[in-house]
């Protein structure tokens, strides 16, 4: 089995990019984010503070999450409830920033991710996964741009959807996940030693998914020599 692990910021377009490469490829694709921004959305509905690591880990029991693969595409439940849409709103963005700083979050769900990664050849985005999750991945990348790049971005897909966000808003909110990204101390966001940095500052969306798929192509290949 194959596993590429693809790391980044917020907003630097890791789903839709590994998503088209896997099903360009004929891999699985697995969004981790979505599974934080799920357990985000859950607390959320509960009242609790995602900042509190007691409230958000005494939520953990009650929470069933499953990745289904329908018509190629995953969908995210929560419980037998798909929050794929839901799950995207800003609000919930920023509260899974917050509970994937707590620990006992990530370990709930670091068995889930490596199960999958065994059973399949897998592209899987996250945070942590070339570093945490999969340090083992034939193929690492770090895919990044820059801040105002990725606010602009992230706008034309919020104004897409009807939200009413300016591109201040957008920016501020890309900066602070960075910040609460790279400096929490579980598992915090880095360029793994050993990953490609794939910048897609000046590439348009199937600019940065060809850089993708080359570097896969070639970093899988030596994996397999």
């Amino acid at each position: 089995m194959i596993a590429v692990a693809i790391d980044g910021p917020s907003g630097a377009g890791k789903s839709t990019i590994a998503r088209t490469a896997a099903a360009r490829l004929g891999y699985l694709y697995i969004d981790t984010g979505a599974l934080y921004r799920s357990i985000g959305l859950y607390a959320l509905r509960k009242g609790a503070d995602t900042r509190d690591a007691a409230q958000v880990g005494a939520l953990l029991p009650e929470i069933h999450l499953s990745l289904r693969h329908e018509n190629g595409v995953q969908q995210v439940y929560l419980g037998e409830e798909n929050v794929s849409e839901e799950i995207r709103r800003p609000a919930v963005s920023m509260a899974a920033s917050h509970v994937s700083a707590h620990p006992a979050v990530r370990q709930f769900l670091l068995e889930l991710q490596r199960s999958i990664a065994r059973e399949n050849n897998v592209i899987m985005d996250g945070r942590d996964i070339g570093t945490v999750v999969l340090p083992d991945a034939q193929v690492k990348i770090f895919l990044t741009a820059s801040a105002r790049e990725r606010a602009r971005r992230r706008l034309l897909e919020l104004q897409q959807k009807g939200e009413p966000v300016t591109f201040e808003e957008v920016l501020r909110d890309i900066e602070q996940r960075d910040y609460n990204d790279t400096h929490r101390a579980a598992a915090p966001l880095r360029q793994a030693e050993d990953a490609v940095l794939a910048d897609t500052s000046d590439l348009d969306l199937e600019g940065s998914i060809a850089l993708v798929e080359r570097i896969i192509r070639e970093k899988g290949q030596e994996g397999t020599k």
